[in-house]
């Protein structure tokens, strides 16, 4: 019977507890100190020893979650977020924020889930899509997402630029082209945006746009992106000496690839400047080409060796040659020469090319070794 009577009053003092704890007011001054001093943890902290870990109180747990969010706390952000979902599944605002923390922690599947639902509740939900175009690894997939978006906030910039560049990706490039125009009228100083249609209006010779663009974009900033993109407009528009002038500061400045070479190629070619055309031209060539072009060509003829087809093996290592010297292809021709092929003359040309050319002490000692024993001993046994 006592034992009745203690577990009644346990039960009648939790109750009061609860209660006591449910109608104490909140210190709105202290917890506002904590939000304005971005405390959001202990700004957490006080709020749960405010309420009831079993609170049901939408509010309560709405800002707990919320402070634990911001102050890093994403597990118990998350715990909180779950209780809100539970009671009120529908809400948008929880959902986002469940995505969200989701994302953060790295479970990208549960944060498209949980965007996935904003949508079935709200099918023109600008963010939703803009975020499950962010997360989407199909590119068919994400331009999907990236439309629908579009379509429903044209004058976001991220969205226009994702969408812009996908489309100039897929040659599309009146599309392209046609969602910066609308994105750059809604936001009529967006240089992001101007500059990223300098390339497409060049796609469409759209060149007196693009010049008139590009020279208000360099007065801003002097951008090698724009003076590029300038540079091509100004050739196509005959403008050969502000083209050259141009690529000529890019060159300065250590900038340049093989289009700019090209255009400067066919610019000097179009004043009859016939010297500089030559010059380059032979520039132009030797950006195209790789600095690594005659080790895959030792990797393509070592495959042939393996295959026992020394024809096609001597062939491509010599073909390697062509692009300059390397001591991989002197070394490997004159173990083929040698070992294989039996013909000791070339084997030995292609030795000491190797020894010749500087090969590194310590990395090839053993290279270095053999090709000298074996440059020797097929001197002696001619």
């Amino acid at each position: 019977m006592m034992k009745i009577v203690w577990l009644s009053c346990l039960f009648i003092l939790l109750s009061l507890k609860n209660i006591i704890a449910q109608t104490t007011k909140i210190d709105t001054e202290k917890l506002l100190t904590y939000y304005e001093t971005q405390r959001y943890g202990d700004a957490a902290l006080y709020l749960q020893s405010i309420y009831p870990e079993d609170t049901q109180d939408l509010k309560a747990l709405t800002q707990i979650a919320y402070c634990n969010m911001m102050a890093g706390k994403l597990a118990d952000a998350e715990k909180s977020y779950q209780k809100v979902h539970i009671i009120q599944p529908n809400n948008l605002s929880t959902l986002f924020s469940l995505s969200s923390i989701n994302s953060k922690r790295g479970n990208i599947s549960n944060a498209k889930a949980y965007l996935q639902q904003i949508i079935q509740l709200d099918s023109l939900n600008f963010s939703a899509y803009k975020q499950m175009a962010a997360y989407s690894d199909n590119p068919e997939t994400k331009l999907n997402y990236l439309r629908k978006a579009n379509i429903l906030n044209a004058a976001d910039p991220d969205v226009a630029y994702e969408l812009a560049m996908t489309y100039n990706k897929l040659k599309q490039y009146q599309l392209a082209y046609d969602i910066l125009k609308t994105a750059i009228a809604l936001d009529t100083e967006n240089f992001t945006l101007q500059q990223a249609k300098l390339p497409i209006a060049n796609q469409l010779g759209k060149y007196l746009e693009v010049i008139e663009t590009g020279e208000k974009l360099l007065k801003v900033h002097q951008d090698e992106n724009v003076m590029n993109d300038l540079g091509q407009a100004y050739f196509y528009m005959k403008d050969y000496k502000k083209c050259i002038l141009l690529y000529k500061m890019l060159e300065e400045l250590g900038i340049q690839n093989e289009s700019i070479l090209y255009y400067m190629t066919l610019s000097y070619r179009e004043l009859k400047d016939y010297d500089q055309a030559t010059i380059y031209a032979q520039k132009t060539i030797d950006e195209a080409i790789s600095k690594h072009i005659s080790l895959y060509y030792a990797a393509l003829a070592g495959i042939y060796e393996d295959q026992e087809k020394y024809n096609e093996a001597t062939t491509t290592y010599k073909k390697g040659l062509t692009f300059g010297s390397n001591n991989i292809i002197y070394y490997r021709l004159g173990i083929l020469y040698d070992v294989t092929l039996k013909q000791p003359k070339n084997a030995i040309t292609y030795y000491q090319f190797y020894l010749k050319n500087n090969p590194h002490q310590e990395k090839e000692k053993k290279q270095i070794a053999y090709a000298t024993e074996r440059v020797s001993a097929l001197i002696n046994a001619k």
